[in-house]
């Protein structure tokens, strides 16, 4: 497949350096080793961001939501929500259109799943997109994925006021998944992230914006959250029964993770 004719890096490319994939460009490998080096944690991260997607799906299915919207997707690859759902509806949603044109490429032979473009700066604009009602039925309960995205919106854009226009037209049942960057407890890994934050801001279109559990939590006013709340992700209903939380992994204290069911 030709990669995408651009020379700036993308969170979507960068994300697809860090899970392995073949859909990133120079510009997003550059942008990808150097952050890491300043925060060797970040593909670590990027896998427990991965996980923690993987077992919100289940757990959705698992409570009979069949259709999802995933906005700020980047590429369908590496375990994305289609393949974790198979026979669910999905609409990806992402604001480069070469990473829409990619995406569609690889979902062509997957009748449930398409990408369309779209800014998470304007719901209206997602929600009445005309592939995006064609494919979901928001009269049915609907999964809006929206992970590591909203650490990429400034406060003065609003975020609270964005993710409250996405979830307003959604059916009872619906539910909100949110993962999104924080900073760590301790000092070291503190000062390792405010290096990675200015590499990575120095280097990719997207701005990075670290926020506290508190703020975060924010985001969920006028839902329910599902127990145990808003935790860190690797925390978030670990797949192992005898999972016990790995005081020592730094990356595990970066990116938190929950659900909130609307209705």
């Amino acid at each position: 497949m030709q990669e995408p004719e651009r020379t700036a890096a993308t969170a979507a490319g960068v994300w697809d350096w860090f899970l392995g994939g073949r859909h990133h460009v120079a510009a997003d490998r550059e942008a990808a080793i150097n952050s890491q080096r300043s925060f060797p944690l970040a593909s670590r991260v990027a896998k427990y961001n991965r996980e923690f997607l993987h077992r919100t799906v289940r757990y959705l299915t698992s409570v009979g939501v069949a259709q999802f919207l995933d906005i700020g997707s980047g590429y369908p690859v590496a375990g994305s929500v289609h393949e974790v759902a198979p026979g669910s509806r999905v609409v990806y949603v992402d604001y480069e259109q070469d990473t829409v044109d990619v995406s569609r490429q690889i979902l062509s032979d997957s009748p449930d799943a398409t990408s369309v473009h779209g800014d998470l700066r304007d719901p209206e604009g997602i929600l009445g997109h005309p592939e995006v009602t064609g494919l979901l039925d928001f009269e049915r309960p609907v999964g809006l994925l929206l992970m590591s995205v909203l650490h990429f919106i400034p406060d003065e854009l609003d975020p609270r006021g964005i993710v409250r226009r996405c979830t307003a037209p959604l059916a009872p049942g619906s539910h909100l998944a949110i993962s999104h960057g924080t900073r760590p407890s301790d000092e070291r890994s503190r000062r390792f992230q405010q290096d990675w934050e200015r590499v990575y801001n120095h280097t990719v279109v997207e701005n990075f914006h670290s926020r506290s559990a508190g703020e975060v939590t924010s985001f969920f006013d006028g839902t329910t959250m599902v127990p145990p709340g808003l935790v860190l992700a690797q925390d978030w209903h670990p797949d192992d029964p005898d999972y016990v939380a790995d005081a020592e992994d730094e990356a595990r204290q970066v990116l938190l993770g929950g659900i909130g069911r609307m209705g």
